[in-house]
């Protein structure tokens, strides 16, 4: 595993947990949406991570246990728990009984999921920050 493969395993995590994030801030954005493009209340989205797929070179250094390859997103998806359902009658988006259907978002859940994206996010960072100061070091000259 060379310097250069460390960088690019924090590069990747940062760019996903950035991504993750961007998502928590729209289904945040959307908690009280009853209205979507596709039509109903807004269905929150959850990212779908994978490790990212190796080159050659990568998979022989992984057989011979010197590294791993780093993580990207492969999916957005929409969360399949049913939306909250509130009687509010005078609302334009009530049905023929009186009720809302509300976005399936959960603002504690968000939250947890925000502070958690951002601590993996942060420690990315610093292993980052952490590699590039062993690399300056190595090429010191004393």
């Amino acid at each position: 595993m060379s310097i250069d493969d460390a960088f690019d395993i924090s590069v990747s995590a940062i760019n996903a947990k950035r991504l993750q994030m961007e998502i928590i801030s729209s289904n945040l954005a959307n908690i009280d949406s009853t209205r979507s493009v596709d039509g109903g209340p807004y269905s929150r989205r959850v990212p779908i991570f994978a490790e990212r797929p190796l080159s050659f070179d990568e998979e022989l250094d992984r057989a011979q246990k010197k590294a791993g390859g780093g993580v990207e997103v492969v999916a957005v998806v929409e969360d399949k728990t049913p939306f909250q359902k509130i009687y509010n009658p005078g609302h334009p988006d009530a049905d023929d009984e009186g009720f809302v259907s509300l976005p399936n978002v959960s603002m504690s859940k968000e939250m947890v999921d925000l502070v958690y994206a951002s601590k993996i996010y942060e420690a990315n960072i610093t292993a980052f920050n952490i590699t590039k100061k062993m690399a300056q070091d190595t090429l010191q000259i004393p």
